[in-house]
């Protein structure tokens, strides 16, 4: 497996494949992580999840310098040094005690941190070899596999052969170039400017409270800033400005007043709503900035890609065992597609009320002016920033409804929402479970297919049967509870390595279940099911 790009895109893929025992090249250009450019903040719960199924949620967390004890807020105040005007709690799907909804809550930490420890883990992996200093020259794809051409930093070449190449490449992928795609979409208008600096002694000086993020409503500098550790280091966006201003000016608009800093480094961009037109062509896949752009209000981005990630690489795994057919490959685009698609469609209208649309130059003003106008904003901004703030119904309530590897059963696909609300319809995420032992239910679903077995009289020898006529691995897990199976809504639930939902239903026979099986690993195509899935029966065949 040859993946170009060894971001935490790049990184997660390979780590989804190197545990499922295949063996992945990474090629990476760079050689250092920078830190002065933190790019995405916001690891979501959805994310998390990934990462506890890869083992790595506990090192992330330890590796976070901002601990999700410290704050689960969202401020918004007139400068830093001066008055709050409203904020937002338990923000970004962040928590300090357990809930029913996940077994981890999200974690502020900054992209490179992220890299840190992916890096890390992939050398632990004996089937994965990370290239650093490389870089794709040219990409091509045959019948049976794929050729590239790669260069080092001292020029030289190397031939590399593989099975597949997954782009993870960025805005500007090759990958994309090579498989014949092409972004769709627009820009923003709006410059921005990012930076990193160092404030000693600033944290000390206000008196907001800890945050993960403070939203500036100052006229003259809008924007948001946030601490990168708990030490002097901060990151600070400007709505707005110019890639050549002052950023001493900015940070003391920011703050308020004068603040002694140290630009680290600075980063001017502008948002971009942009969506490949197609995830694969053959050998070929597109996954993270690669397959889409999105402005980065509400933290989706870099989670979107690392769904993709998780998504793909159970895919290709099980096609190079022998066990996945064709239209499981085919299903990434037609999945994940449609998640970036509705990221790009939230983080815009997220993007349409920032801290300029916000900002009132009577909020810098003492008094009774001052207040009621900072009373009038703070409405203002809990009606039009909670969704961006409070978005777990996107985070983990999405579903793969047209999707040629799940098996419908006829009931309509839950709306979408701001809240989630939990469904285990096909094409869903299983809803999460605390057992009575303490532990978590997504703890004990296997490395493959999991069927969850909910009454002694649901039969799951004939999926079992069927699984091993070809090589799938399955699991059974036994749960019992009216409960469990009032929110589950069928006896039996073929879960995937994903967590999604592949087929609900009763107990089938052998012929039936060997059915449900060839779709859900992409050996047929979609079946036209308009009854529940227990009666599905293999078209002009019997019933063994």
């Amino acid at each position: 497996m040859l993946i170009v790009g060894g971001g935490p895109v790049g990184l997660s893929a390979a780590v989804e494949l190197g545990q499922r025992g295949i063996s992945c090249l990474i090629v990476e250009p760079r050689t250092e992580i920078s830190f002065i450019r933190p790019r995405a903040k916001t690891t979501n719960v959805r994310s998390m999840e990934h990462f506890r199924r890869w083992g790595l949620a506990g090192r992330i967390r330890e590796a976070a310098p901002l601990k999700v004890a410290w704050s689960q807020d969202v401020v918004f105040c007139t400068t830093l040094l001066g008055e709050e005007v409203t904020r937002f709690t338990r923000s970004f799907g962040l928590w300090t005690e357990r809930q029913d909804v996940s077994p981890e809550s999200g974690q502020q930490i900054a992209q490179p941190v992220i890299e840190e420890v992916l890096r890390k883990a992939v050398a632990e992996l004996d089937t994965v070899e990370l290239l650093l200093g490389w870089t794709l020259q040219s990409l091509q794809q045959a019948a049976d596999g794929v050729q590239a051409v790669i260069v080092g930093e001292d020029g030289q070449e190397r031939l590399v052969l593989a099975s597949y190449a997954i782009g993870c490449d960025g805005a500007r992928s090759l990958v994309r170039e090579a498989m014949g795609a092409r972004y769709e979409g627009t820009s923003d208008t709006r410059s921005n400017l990012g930076f990193v600096f160092r404030a000693p002694g600033l944290a000390e000086r206000h008196h907001l409270g800890p945050a993960v993020q403070y939203w500036i409503l100052n006229p003259s500098s809008p924007g948001l800033m946030g601490r990168m550790d708990m030490d002097d280091r901060w990151w600070a966006i400007v709505n707005g400005a110019a890639a050549d201003a002052d950023p001493h000016a900015l940070i003391n608009a920011l703050a308020g007043a004068e603040v002694e800093s140290e630009i680290l480094g600075t980063d001017p961009w502008t948002a971009r709503m942009l969506l490949a037109d197609h995830y694969r062509n053959g050998r070929l896949f597109l996954a993270g900035d690669a397959a889409h752009l999105n402005p980065p209000w509400g933290g989706h981005g870099f989670n979107t890609g690392i769904g993709d990630a998780a998504n793909l690489g159970w895919k290709l795994a099980a096609a190079l065992q022998g066990w996945g057919g064709e239209a499981l490959l085919d299903s990434y685009e037609s999945e994940r597609r449609p998640v970036g698609e509705r990221i790009i469609q939230e983080a815009t209208r997220n993007m349409s009320v920032l801290a300029p649309e916000l900002g009132n130059p009577q909020l810098m003003n003492p008094g009774e002016h001052g207040n009621h106008a900072r009373q009038a904003a703070a409405q203002t901004i809990q009606t039009a920033k909670d969704g961006e703030f409070h978005s777990l119904g996107l985070v983990l309530g999405y579903q793969y409804n047209a999707s040629p590897v799940i098996v419908e059963d006829g009931t309509p696909p839950t709306p979408e929402s701001q809240a989630y609300h939990p469904s285990a319809r096909p094409g869903a995420r299983l809803p999460h479970l605390w057992l009575s032992d303490g532990t978590s239910l997504y703890d004990h679903l296997g490395n493959g297919f999991t069927l969850l077995r909910l009454k002694d009289t649901a039969n799951a020898t004939p999926f079992l049967e069927a699984a091993a006529e070809h090589g799938v691995p399955l699991e059974v897990m036994e749960l019992r509870g009216e409960d469990i199976q009032a929110l589950f809504g069928a006896p039996l639930l073929l879960v995937r390595p994903d967590q999604h939902v592949a087929w609900r239903g009763a107990a089938l026979n052998r012929s039936a279940a060997r059915v449900v099986l060839d779709q859900v690993r992409g050996v047929v195509h979609s079946l036209a099911v308009s009854a529940p899935p227990s009666t599905i029966r293999r078209s002009g065949g019997s019933n063994e």
